[in-house]
């Protein structure tokens, strides 16, 4: 993956250069599903941090849950979630702004004062699309999302995930190898500079492992 490839997938629409990777053990919490469910995706969760050599705790010591996962069936739901509107305080006009859009997933960030992330909340409205997608494939494809703060269109073309023998989805090598290059342990957990994806991409070619 060249330095342009990898720069692409931490700038923004506004044309600036911005990354960030978790500072601390990621604690989630699945709403919205059944239990059947919540292995499959507590599992894809474990699986991508696994990968990025990074760690899994049962509770955050300031938050209690730092990534939060909510499934819905429509964007109104979210507004009767109990205390949902202290941890997220746009509540009211980020739903508006999804049902304007049609949206069916998204994503926001919080930051400590070094810039790394220390929670994330994940919105899905579960249409026809997603509804069409295994527990499995959606589980990994919101684990990768999530691990990293990825620019506003990086999976807009191409999805992170491949499938192989059909229907068996896997992360494609190039973004494996990009999450395990970001968490290498020298790299910075926040970055605003294009320098930044030099560093990575040397170390994508190298093969120099976390």
């Amino acid at each position: 993956m060249s330095p342009e490839t990898v720069e692409t997938f931490f700038t923004r629409n506004d044309g600036s250069y911005l990354f960030a990777r978790w500072g601390r053990p990621i604690a989630p919490v699945v709403f919205g599903v059944d239990d059947a469910a919540l292995p499959v995706l507590k599992g894809g969760i474990e699986a991508v941090v696994a990968m990025a050599g990074h760690q899994m705790a049962e509770t955050d010591p300031e938050l209690g849950v730092n990534l939060m996962l909510f499934f819905c069936a429509d964007w109104d739901e979210l507004t009767a979630v109990r205390d949902l509107d202290r941890l997220v305080p746009e509540l009211a006009g980020l739903v508006g702004r999804l049902k304007a859009a049609d949206a069916n997933q998204y994503r926001i960030f919080r930051f400590d004062a070094a810039g790394a992330i220390k929670a994330c909340f994940v919105f899905l409205r579960m249409d026809r699309h997603l509804a069409d997608v295994s527990a499995e494939t959606l589980a990994l494809s919101q684990a990768v999302q999530s691990i990293l703060l990825w620019s506003d269109g990086a999976f807009h073309d191409q999805s992170p995930l491949a499938l192989i023998d059909g229907d068996v989805a896997v992360i494609r090598p190039e973004i494996g190898a990009l999450i395990r290059a970001a968490y290498d342990r020298v790299m910075p957990v926040m970055a605003q500079d294009t320098s930044h994806a030099l560093r990575l991409a040397a170390r994508l070619q190298s093969g120099t492992p976390t």
